[in-house]
């Protein structure tokens, strides 16, 4: 038995009927020394024996039936109980022995998650009471706790002890989703484009979100690292020394930037001041009618594609995506690439190493000839992805790029180009486009290019040539082309007549051009055996039923969109394991108004349309009401 306390923890009041009741409760949890109490133990063990005695007295008075052998039995066994002098049992086992100092607990290993135990309550406290009772004997006495009670307690966490990843999902919540601009996987999406990647790195709110950069230090750095991943600048001389002082003054924020925007001004205001170099009043004057005296001339500030160049390979080290803007306006002035200098004295831009993707938007105004594309690409020694946008449809668009296509550089491994962005329908094909074809094929060049690419994605005028030209020239253990995404504006066709050349879901013309289209990709597939992604679409904003807009697509071992019987019998040739994802004959319940016009009710009014068969977009010829 352990004691727990001295003997003088223990108080005993004399004259207190219930002191034995008492003493008897708490001996059984105290366990005080024997010796010093064997007398008073004797006198009630004596009292007890007594009690008993008359007990058993009184039940035999009450139950004269019982039996009175048994009675004697118990009579004489209490009998010589009390009878009997108590003898001094053993002595109570000595006290326990303290544990030497030089005892050294085990340590904890470091791998646990909390090296430090934790220490509860030692001090022994009445359970029963309320948290103000006073520490006094007498709670002592009546506790039934004879040993302390460990109490563990959870540890207290903050904002700032919260692992990174917890702090990553609350910004990534806050911020959106930021795309990697170092992993190939999130360079290599299709969807991803000139227009996706001016968004991708950049938020919207962003001013407002600055803010919580100041609830603490480990948010600071996050929220900078989001704010300057994607920034955008203004190519003139007085912003690009003010981008140089501000990055000088700041150079830890240098490594945060990804993306780099730089965008040229086309014009700028004209001032008239009566000061020279004084242009605080020469602003135009601005009321609730709108602007008032205002003229604008060209610019005479910006800076020259060699500054842009110095300027990112100086301050930005981590950059990965540089977009360049030319500007769009009515005779744009073309972006200079150097300082004036002899016409024979050539120099070449600054190298940045770091940049993997290049955007150009409104092209036409940077790059106009193939040599132009040529020092760019040698000042970015590992570019990989070239995205390249123009503003306006223009014959000069595609003769320009197809002379650059022919000296398109092997490191390129992803090509986007969107030489028109207009997405309607056309009655006929316009006379700038028949400028073209009378000096060269446009899908002859832009195959040729595609073999030594492994993604391709394209907006514009395109036919079957263009298939059959790339399957001539891959070579199908060579090749390397993955994904193919061709967004059709019209179907170009050699000898066709001023009304045979428009496009739309109402032109049969156009369709018969579309199916060969799409024959000629499914043949290509014979030869390009590494394309995984093959998406050729046509879309029209003005469409009365635009889930009719034809499409076809190939993905993950299924085939969706349009199709015919000579369609199914290709793709059963060339890949066997492809099959449709559905085939419906119609496209819905079909019928003729008062007027003699067709009336087509949808089964897809809103949903994608996986199954599209051609022979039916001839009843749409005499044209179409949606109900």
């Amino acid at each position: 038995m352990v004691m727990v306390g001295p003997r003088e923890s223990a108080t005993f009041h004399n004259g207190d009927t219930g002191v034995g009741h008492s003493f008897e409760a708490h001996s059984q949890s105290l366990h005080l020394p024997r010796e010093s109490y064997l007398q008073r133990e004797m006198s009630i063990d004596r009292e007890r024996e007594r009690e008993r005695e008359r007990e058993r007295s009184r039940s035999r008075d009450d139950d004269e039936d019982e039996d009175e052998g048994t009675a004697a039995v118990e009579l004489a066994a209490i009998m010589t109980t009390t009878s009997t002098p108590v003898t001094p049992g053993p002595a109570s086992p000595p006290l326990e022995q303290p544990k030497p100092n030089d005892f050294v607990p085990p340590t904890r290993p470091s791998s646990t998650p909390f090296p430090n135990a934790q220490q509860g309550q030692t001090e022994i406290r009445c359970l029963t009471c309320q948290p103000d009772c006073p520490g006094s004997e007498d709670c002592i006495v009546a506790s039934p706790v004879s040993t302390p009670v460990i109490v563990e307690q959870n540890p207290v966490l903050t904002l700032a002890q919260l692992p990174a990843e917890i702090h990553e999902c609350i910004l990534d919540h806050l911020f959106g989703y930021r795309v990697s601009t170092t992993s190939p996987s999130s360079l290599n999406i299709p969807s991803v484009n000139a227009r996706s990647w001016s968004t991708a790195l950049r938020h919207s709110r962003r001013k407002e979100l600055s803010n919580l950069a100041l609830v603490c230090p480990l948010w600071r750095d996050l929220i900078q690292q989001r704010l300057y991943r994607h920034i955008k600048l203004k190519a003139t001389v007085h912003c690009s020394n003010d981008v140089m002082d501000f990055f000088v003054r700041h150079p830890h924020l240098r490594t945060y930037v990804k993306h780099v925007e730089i965008w040229f001004p086309v014009f700028q205001p004209k001032f008239h001041s009566t000061i020279p170099g004084d242009t605080s009043l020469a602003l135009p004057t601005v009321s609730p009618e709108g602007i008032a005296s205002a003229t604008y001339a060209l610019p005479t500030d910006n800076s020259t594609l060699e500054e842009v160049f110095y300027l990112v390979s100086m301050q930005f080290p981590e950059a990965r995506v540089m977009t360049l803007e030319g500007g769009e306006r009515k005779k744009a002035p073309r972006v200079k690439f150097s300082l004036a200098s002899p016409a024979w004295a050539s120099r070449d831009l600054p190298e940045i190493s770091s940049i993997r993707t290049l955007v150009v938007k409104g092209q036409w105004n940077i790059i106009r000839q193939p040599k132009d594309w040529e020092i760019i690409s040698r000042a970015l020694p590992n570019l990989e992805e070239w995205h390249g946008t123009y503003a306006k449809p223009k014959s000069k668009s595609y003769l320009s790029m197809a002379g650059t296509l022919e000296c398109l550089d092997p490191k390129i491994t992803s090509l986007n180009l969107c030489l028109e962005c207009d997405y309607r329908r056309e009655m006929t094909c316009p006379p700038y486009y028949l400028k073209v074809c009378e000096q060269l094929h446009w899908c002859e060049k832009m195959a040729r290019a595609a073999c030594n690419l492994e993604h391709l994605s394209y907006t514009g005028r395109v036919c079957h040539t263009f298939f059959d030209v790339l399957a001539k020239y891959s070579n199908p253990r060579t090749t390397r082309l993955k994904t193919i995404d061709i967004t059709v504006k019209n179907c170009c066709r050699q000898n066709a007549q001023w009304n045979e050349s428009g496009s739309g879901i109402t032109d049969m013309h156009f369709i018969a051009a579309f199916e060969q289209l799409v024959l000629g990709g499914i043949r290509a597939l014979d030869r390009l055996k590494s394309v995984e992604l093959l998406r050729i679409r046509y879309v029209d904003l003005d469409s009365p039923v635009p889930p009719l807009n034809p499409y076809f697509m190939i993905r993950d071992g299924w085939c969706s969109g349009v199709w015919s019987d000579e369609i199914v019998a290709e793709i059963n040739r060339v890949r066997p394991d492809i099959c449709f994802e559905e085939m419906v004959e119609s496209f819905g319940e079909v019928g003729y108004n008062k007027e003699g016009r067709l009336v087509i009710n949808p089964d897809f009014p809103k949903s994608r349309v996986l199954s599209l068969k051609l022979a039916n977009y001839a009843m749409l010829s005499g044209g179409i009401t949606i109900m």
